[in-house]
């Protein structure tokens, strides 16, 4: 059975977190948010699109930790391309430190092949912001459960360019037109991909969201952008080189995500970020 819990935020629901979702294995089985709204009720994410079936939400996903599969769907193979692999793993929810309305603290782990790979400590809060915006503060941090170094990697780092992706990631609704993609200085999906900008924004049809790196480390991994072929935004871990972990240690990202109903300008949205990540 699914289990799952509401995310309210000043008193309303926002989202709804499965934390044991039941889910075939090919999708890489892992909790998820989703419906995501804004304050006024719209979605805002996206879950298991004909385009994407292993497109689960908002979550944390990673197509390659030493071969392991923790994205769901196709495994991207070096002068072979995409291939159906049997090495799909699996996010198991092992219990909340902290549950209250508005965020929780929870424990998970990162098994694949009977292994636990790696141990999560995941803090997710909703904040108000204004009377039309809402912000989700997204903490994950990543230990290393095994006795050797374990190697995350990207389809990027298996020899396709530009699929970098793999972290913290949101799929948006996909609608009638493709969503605006914008940053502090840029416009357009084609500027903001792989771009290391502070925020990144999407907006579509009655509402945006504003990605943001919360942690000078978290600034640094540049956004992963699809606006045209589907509406998606995440922070990649491995987007030029694999990113090794030592046993024992710990990779910690934080994104703050600024939900909010109607488009914003760039003044506008630049100015929710700073209230939103030094709230």
């Amino acid at each position: 059975m699914n289990q799952s819990l509401v995310l309210r935020c000043a008193g309303r629901p926002v989202g709804r977190y499965a934390y044991r979702p039941e889910l075939d294995p090919h999708l890489s089985p892992r909790p998820y948010l989703h419906p995501v709204t804004t304050l006024a009720g719209t979605p805002v994410s996206e879950l298991c699109p004909a385009d994407h079936p292993h497109h689960l939400g908002v979550g944390v996903a990673v197509p390659d930790v030493a071969g392991r599969n923790f994205w769901g769907g196709r495994t991207f193979v070096r002068d072979q391309g995409p291939v159906d692999l049997d090495n799909h793993g699996v996010q198991r929810h092992q219990g909340f430190k902290l549950q209250d309305p508005d965020g929780f603290v929870e424990d998970l782990t990162w098994s694949a092949g009977g292994e636990v790979l790696l141990s999560e400590r995941r803090t997710v809060a909703a904040v108000e912001l204004t009377a039309a915006a809402w912000a989700l503060d997204f903490t994950f941090s990543l230990t290393n459960a095994t006795g050797a170094v374990l190697s995350v990697g990207s389809p990027a780092t298996n020899g396709r360019p530009g699929a970098g992706y793999g972290g913290f990631f949101w799929r948006a609704p996909k609608e009638s037109a493709p969503p605006r993609v914008f940053t502090a200085d840029t416009d357009g999906e084609a500027s903001g991909h792989a771009a290391r900008a502070d925020w990144l924004a999407l907006s579509g049809d009655g509402w945006t969201l504003v990605f943001a790196g919360a942690t000078a480390t978290t600034r640094h991994d540049p956004w992963f952008v699809r606006a045209t072929e589907y509406p998606g935004v995440g922070s990649s871990l491995a987007a030029d080189a694999r990113l090794p972990v030592a046993p024992g240690d710990t990779v910690v990202r934080r994104v703050v995500t600024v939900v909010v109903d109607g488009a914003l300008e760039r003044d506008e949205a630049a100015a929710l970020v700073r209230k939103a990540v030094t709230a």
